[in-house]
């Protein structure tokens, strides 16, 4: 595979930096192009530096475009483990389909993120609970106007150094139910990791911050009753000391750590569910004292335990405002793993040396 190398490198984050999350980027990027004569092709590592695009081009439009989130981590032993990329390189050619995007060869991209990595190891950070996250995306970059599927595309991968996703770090999150705007629906784009879903999320979003919460809690499209996610997570809630978490009806994101969360669950003996779930049996089991835990779970925030949510302006705490044993030891469980403080007994790390 190409290396162009750079003449300058980049100043890194000193040690004790609040490196917050993406605010930081390395040295360099993968990127690799599609053309309908040649296929993908090109791929090669470059200095991680602006691009020039025509005001034309297909992805500032129509917002025909994909990406992913992944995670590297230090190792006890010097080495790089990203967590799971089988999951999403195959969750990122099922986004590709929704769009209308060419898939990509898996192998080629492994390779790239293989070679980036042994690149930019020394960006990865060393404090507890950082890594270094990466972030592969598809845009279509064909100049043309006209509602169509791209004839060309960059495939990209830019890695940065990230602290806690939220400011708060563990804290319990706070929630507000939204009721009022659309995420996704059923047969649209929802499990899809696409850009317009994000940017379809932001005016709740914002809203939520103004009010003092960290995320909005989507309910689904059609009936405004149903549980799906949260802004950045997919969510779990512990009935009666049941697993709870809405099933992947088509407008919910097919998590990753959700999946791997679950797994543990079950190979634990927890009794598990993947369910409609309504906001009023999630708000009557706050009640009655059934619902004692609820935690998002995602790459960015991996686990993260939920102290309160507010629906129809009124607050409800949950588990008294405090992580709860089950996210505890899922949270353990999977930064163990990722962190290679624990066996890896599921063979989710990919080692890279």
């Amino acid at each position: 595979m190409q290396i162009v190398k750079r003449e300058h490198l980049k100043q890194k984050p000193q040690a004790g930096t609040a490196l917050g999350f993406g605010r930081y980027f390395t040295d360099y990027m993968f990127t690799m192009k599609y053309t309908v004569e040649k296929g993908w092709h090109d791929a090669k590592i470059q200095p991680n530096e602006p691009l020039q695009f025509d005001l034309g081009t297909s992805i500032f439009h129509y917002a025909q475009g994909i990406f992913e989130g992944m995670k590297a981590f230090l190792q006890p032993d010097g080495s790089v483990g990203v967590f799971r990329p089988d999951e999403n390189w195959a969750r990122m050619n099922n986004s590709a389909r929704r769009m209308c995007i060419p898939e990509f060869p898996v192998s080629v991209v492994e390779e790239g993120l293989e070679e980036l990595l042994k690149l930019e190891k020394d960006w990865i950070p060393k404090e507890a609970g950082t890594a270094l996250y990466i972030r592969p995306t598809i845009v279509a970059t064909r100049v043309m106007l006209g509602v169509h599927a791209s004839t060309e595309y960059l495939f990209f991968i830019i890695l940065s150094p990230v602290g806690s996703y939220y400011a708060h770090g563990l804290e319990p999150t706070k929630l507000l139910v939204e009721d009022n705007y659309t995420r996704a629906t059923i047969g649209g784009t929802g499990e899809a990791k696409c850009l317009g879903n994000y940017a379809a999320s932001m005016k709740a979003g914002e809203e939520a911050a103004e009010k003092g919460f960290d995320q909005v809690l989507w309910l689904d499209a059609q009936e405004k009753r149903y549980v799906e996610e949260v802004g950045s997570m997919n969510i779990f809630f512990v009935i009666g000391g049941e697993v709870v978490t809405p099933a992947l009806v088509g407008s919910i994101l097919p998590g990753i750590t959700r999946k791997s969360c679950l797994h543990i669950l079950r190979e634990r003996g927890y009794k598990t569910s993947e369910r409609r779930v309504s906001i009023e049996e999630i708000i009557a089991a706050i009640g009655n004292g059934t619902l004692t835990e609820a935690f998002g779970t995602g790459t960015a925030a991996v686990i993260s335990p939920v102290g309160l949510i507010r629906y129809k302006k009124r607050d409800y705490t949950i588990g008294g405002g405090k992580m709860g044993l089950i996210t505890k030891m899922l949270y353990d469980a999977v930064t163990g793993v990722q962190y290679g403080t624990r066996q890896d007994e599921y063979g989710w790390m990919k080692i890279i040396r």
